[in-house]
């Protein structure tokens, strides 16, 4: 090891001790060794308690695949029925999303939205 001057933690001079490169890379070597054996064992770990899970349960690898509870459908495709017209152009609003141009336009000029009612 090499001796370099330094501060201890009270601030006095003194000799600190410092590892040589090789020093370093064994340490880093032992590690990394150290490092994959607990990934292993965490991996392995984990396993075990998903398989413990999927019994419990009665799982099967298929039902990990599959993309959750069949959802009811209905948000899509359907067509809302309009429940405002302009009747000189015959452009509608169904009351729902933003207003349209036409209707924002005509309540600015002072009209009521009830004008517009269907």
């Amino acid at each position: 090891m090499l001796k370099i001057a330094a501060l201890d933690h009270n601030n006095h001079p003194g000799e600190k001790e410092v590892a040589s490169l090789q020093e370093l890379l064994a340490q880093k070597e032992e590690l990394d060794r150290q490092i994959d054996m607990t990934k292993k064992k965490e991996r392995g770990d984990a396993v075990e308690k998903v398989r413990a899970l999927m019994s419990e349960y009665g799982l099967t690898a298929a039902d990990l695949s599959a993309r959750g509870p069949a959802r009811a459908k209905g948000g899509t495709g359907k067509k809302v029925a309009a429940k405002y017209r302009n009747a000189a152009t015959g452009e509608s609003w169904s009351g729902r999303g933003l207003q349209p141009k036409w209707l924002k336009t005509a309540l600015a000029s002072g009209r009521k939205l009830t004008d517009f009612s269907i």
